[in-house]
């Protein structure tokens, strides 16, 4: 009987459903396709929330990099910030690069736009600082003056893992494909509580690394690395969208919260 016993336990457990994994979060549009509402300029040379040429605006449900009140660009690095500080999650969007640079710009510069994250927050920026020390998902499109794919990584004040080992370069290559300007392409964000962070484009995964860390080289970045006690690791932080001379439209941004 006891031998029993334990085969009828045993056979009920086996049959007792596996415990449910904690549901996702659901996915969150953090652009209402009508306002800025949540989002937040910080334009190189003006203090934050200054756009009185209006960078930033939103057209035909897309949030706009506009230079229709520019005559050329004098250093005018821009960041649309938004809202609130994220740490894993995932983020995905359409971006499409279009249009004429503006006269004055270096030719790195050319079809060449970003998401920042991990980003230091934006009232900490200095009044004349081109960018956060942040992360850059680095997006661009052809012709421009050196032909690179799209979803690279740039480390403003920062320094990833990359292959295994910190990796000294300021940007990294993906493995996309270089892609036409004036096409809407499909690029998501992934970044994991273990710190592993993926770029995708059109649905692919073209890089991977981990790691982030405040770099102690970069004078923007020792203030910040002060005010954590010596900290390096950068575990969360802001998100921007960024304008560097050339324009671009973002639209059907979602966010998924991962922590």
């Amino acid at each position: 009987m006891r031998i029993f016993a334990i085969a009828a336990m045993a056979l009920l457990m086996g049959a007792a459903p596996a415990p449910k994994s904690a549901p996702e979060h659901p996915w969150q549009r953090i652009f209402d396709g009508k306002s800025l509402d949540g989002w937040t300029p910080k334009i190189t040379h003006r203090a934050l929330g200054e756009d009185p040429l209006r960078m930033f605006i939103v057209q035909d449900g897309a949030i706009r990099v506009s230079h229709a009140h520019y005559k050329s660009f004098d250093g005018e690095f821009g960041h649309l910030f938004w809202k609130e500080p994220l740490g894993a999650y995932r983020i995905r969007f359409e971006y499409r690069l279009f249009g004429t640079s503006l006269p004055g710009i270096k030719p790195w510069q050319a079809t060449n736009s970003g998401l920042m994250f991990h980003a230091q927050p934006p009232e900490t920026i200095r009044r004349d600082q081109d960018f956060p020390v942040s992360i850059e998902m680095q997006l661009l499109a052809t012709p421009r003056p050196t032909e690179e794919p799209s979803g690279n990584v740039c480390t403003p004040g920062t320094t990833i893992l990359f292959q295994g080992k910190r990796d000294p370069r300021h940007c990294i290559l993906s493995d996309s494909t270089p892609l036409p300007a004036g096409r809407w392409t499909r690029a998501e964000l992934e970044v994991l509580p273990s710190g592993e962070v993926t770029h995708y484009i059109n649905g692919k995964p073209v890089l991977h690394y981990a790691g982030v860390e405040l770099d102690p080289e970069f004078d923007d970045a020792k203030p910040l690395i002060a005010a954590a006690g010596g900290a390096l690791q950068l575990k969360r932080g802001y998100i921007a969208l960024q304008s560097e001379g050339h324009p671009i439209e973002f639209r059907n941004i979602e966010l998924q919260r991962l922590d």
